[in-house]
């Protein structure tokens, strides 16, 4: 009767772990979890893993990222961004100069990481070999988009942090589709 009792709980334990496995997509629906100590736990692996194998990869371009990449485009033709952008650049502006050259750290950082670390050294955890490296990128571009948004506020007012978080979320779709 104890044992009975144990075998329950287990399942009951079981289940809420399974329902976020299948939310997942680790395991397929349909599919039942293997029982405590029945013995058919390899079989059940064997099926999960050769199901998992024929999962086909997400498609790069879905609803999501042609939205953000749509909305990017129309925002950049409609507010005329790159005019903007050079007008700043004319000003000579102190706020926009400091944006600029914290998301340059930002990305230097970021591409130290992904080519020299990543691609070249071999180095697939370099955020645990190094792990300065993401908090200092991390700060350096929440600089540099407190810094833009101030040097553009009096151009689009409030509508400055969603014109340039539209901007972001583009570029960030467009070079998802990349790699």
């Amino acid at each position: 009767m104890a044992e009975a009792k144990t075998a329950a709980q287990d399942g009951d334990l079981l289940e809420p772990l399974l329902r976020l496995r299948r939310q997942f997509g680790r395991i397929p629906h349909g599919t039942q979890p293997p029982s405590p100590g029945s013995g058919e736990e390899t079989a059940t692996a064997v099926e999960f893993t050769s199901a998992e194998k024929k999962e086909k990869p997400l498609p790069r371009l879905n609803v999501h990222s042609a939205f953000w990449i749509v909305a990017s485009i129309a925002v950049t033709y409609y507010v005329e961004f790159f005019k903007a952008v050079g007008e700043m650049i004319q000003t000579e502006s102190g706020w926009f100069m400091l944006g600029s050259w914290l998301l340059l750290g930002s990305l230097s950082v970021a591409f130290y990481c992904i080519i020299y670390l990543e691609w070249y050294r071999g180095i697939e955890d370099y955020d645990t070999a190094y792990p300065a490296l993401i908090p200092i990128t991390t700060a350096a571009f929440l600089a540099a988009a407190i810094c833009f948004n101030v040097a553009l506020w009096p151009m689009w007012s409030f509508f400055t942090p969603l014109v340039l978080f539209t901007q972001f979320m583009g570029v960030v779709m467009l070079i998802s589709l990349l790699g």
